[in-house]
């Protein structure tokens, strides 16, 4: 699987674009200020992007939208219960002192269970609330097997998990949609937050301190 990653200031927000290595069929997840560097990694290699997958619609992850929809005209994906925060993106922004683009209309709401495919891969859907109220997370992996790779939103980051101060979020749930649905992958599965680096759901299991046991 290929999978490339851009950040900018000032969110330093990971964007993502994950493809399938040999029919060259992808996903665009989260695009947001890096969205013009997602795009070109697509052209220049040649890639077929099905849809943009959202994670949640805090600001920083939506701001490349329109751009990313203007560009692939593709469908754009939304956990319906992050409807309210997408349709307030340029408040949000305005609140930071930015300006956000008028976004386009959310095509279709994930149905859960739900899966997207994506030549010979697919994103199984998981709802993870907590730092919002349609928090997901995109598990990716080949098709008819475990999915290893799992694209978290601001779920849970390397050594911490996302802030649950905005409205919509709620600590308790938060604790609950890692522990109890990522926390049910293998400790090898991979984990790709919204900010920082990569890490493991063993490593976060074994080390992050908002979630050890005892």
């Amino acid at each position: 699987m290929f999978v490339e990653t851009r950040a900018v200031p000032p969110f330093q927000k990971n964007g993502y674009v994950v493809a399938c290595e040999k029919t060259r069929e992808a996903v665009v997840i989260d695009p947001g200020d890096e969205v013009d560097m997602l795009l070109d990694v697509i052209d220049s290699q040649s890639l077929a992007v099905q849809g943009s997958l959202l994670t949640h619609a805090h600001v920083d992850h939506v701001t490349g939208v329109a751009r990313a929809k203007q560009q692939l005209q593709v469908p754009v994906y939304l956990h319906r219960d992050d409807q309210l925060l997408y349709d307030a993106a340029q408040q949000q922004a305005a609140f930071f002192g930015l300006k956000c683009d008028v976004l386009p209309a959310i095509d279709r709401h994930y149905t859960i269970p739900e899966t997207v495919p994506f030549g010979e891969y697919e994103v199984e859907v998981h709802h993870t609330p907590g730092h919002c109220p349609g928090g997901v997370c995109l598990a990716i992996g080949r098709k008819a097997s475990t999915k290893e790779d799992l694209f978290v939103g601001d779920t849970l980051f390397a050594g911490s998990i996302g802030r649950t101060d905005l409205p919509g979020g709620d600590y308790a749930t938060l604790i609950r949609s890692i522990k109890e649905v990522l926390f049910g992958f293998g400790d090898a599965a991979r984990v790709y937050s919204g900010h920082g680096p990569q890490t493991t759901i063993g490593q976060e299991r074994r080390n992050n301190p908002f979630l050890r046991s005892g």
